[in-house]
């Protein structure tokens, strides 16, 4: 990847070090997290693992864009942060033939390429140069990592530094361009012990790769959060085996926080270029449960009647209906945030 998109940060550095340093190395350097044969699937459940239907609304979306790009000869579909090619895998499956035949299919992950993965997909380190098509990053933007900043007793935003057993003190005061992006994003009040996670990375991460796409529409799915509910206390944690941890920068475990989707979605949408968007071509939120149901995933059960007429159908669509509800759940996936960005079409999922 670029610099702007790389998720790991040059140089691992001596301990303690930022929470970005330490993350990075812990995430993507040798042997770190991400490089384990067992990939995310085996430390934490997502929307594509809990779920084909996931898979099948997000080919479905795909199909929504080439509509909209007047079916081009080569229709771009790029995976952001692929983990082991489960969601890649799904929405090539759940394509319409016609739509299979044109499409360009790319997965982009720093792990190696699984074994049996489908031959029409493309597996590299870094996205195409030019992305003409869907760009869908989920649960990608939550592993950039990042700096955090805790407010010491004389009301002064200082990093926080962290050992490799997870130890942590404060350092330096925050300056530049990261006190910018708190004093916009993420304003701490002089209260000592008050914590904020630095999403600069993450906004020129998601801009750069936004700025790939030619024609299209890009998607960012995280859980995440806007500058009027940011927590006092900050996000960061860790996952391994299925279970919340304490995050500890050893590769032993997963290091997330919660994205500030609204400082992404500013980061690549110039001010002039805010103020001439039309509403179909403006970047928006949207929580997952209404960004799926408009794509058909509704989580509604079948009639009744067809127990009857049609027993086998009616297992399964009850089954799906209760996948249905699963992705789309108050309090659970339906809560994650879809960052929506077209580019050149009016927003599909409008």
């Amino acid at each position: 990847m670029t610099d702007e998109t790389r998720r790991e940060p040059a140089g691992p550095g001596p301990w303690p070090r930022g929470w970005r340093a330490a993350a990075g190395t812990a995430l993507y350097g040798p042997g770190g997290f991400y490089r384990r044969p067992e990939g995310p699937a085996g430390h934490f459940r997502t929307s594509v693992h809990a779920s084909a239907l996931f898979a099948e609304a997000v080919a479905g979306l795909l199909c929504r864009v080439d509509t909209a790009l007047g079916r081009p000869a080569e229709l771009d579909f790029v995976d952001l942060g692929a983990g082991r090619g489960e969601l890649v895998t799904g929405v090539l499956a759940a394509l319409p033939p016609d739509v299979a035949a044109r499409a360009r299919v790319c997965a982009v992950e720093i792990a190696d390429r699984p074994a049996g993965l489908d031959a029409r997909i493309t597996w590299v380190s870094e996205p195409p140069e030019t992305v003409t098509g869907l760009l869908f990053a989920n649960e990608w933007l939550d592993n950039v990592p990042l700096d955090v900043a805790e407010v010491d007793s004389a009301g002064v935003p200082r990093l926080v530094l962290v050992d490799e057993d997870g130890g942590e003190r404060l350092g330096e005061r925050v300056t530049g361009a990261a006190a910018d992006w708190l004093a916009r994003w993420w304003p701490l009040p002089a209260e000592e012990g008050l914590r904020a996670e630095i999403g600069l990375p993450r906004d020129r991460a998601w801009a750069a790769a936004v700025g790939r796409l030619a024609r299209g529409l890009a998607v960012a799915v995280d859980y995440a959060h806007t500058r009027d509910t940011r927590p006092p206390f900050g996000t960061l944690t860790g996952f391994r085996e299925g279970r919340e941890t304490a995050p500890v920068p050893d590769g032993s475990c997963d290091i997330t926080a919660h994205v500030a989707l609204d400082a992404c979605a500013a980061a690549c949408t110039p001010p002039e270029a805010a103020r001439t968007a039309s509403a179909h071509a403006a970047p928006r939120l949207l929580p997952q449960r209404d960004a799926l149901r408009a794509l058909g995933i509704t989580g509604a059960r079948p009639p009744l009647a067809l127990a009857s007429t049609h027993p086998a159908a009616y297992v399964r669509a009850l089954a799906s209906a209760g996948e249905a509800a699963e992705l789309t759940a108050p309090g659970g996936l339906g809560d994650f945030a879809w960052l929506v960005r077209p580019a050149g079409i009016p927003d599909p999922l409008l």
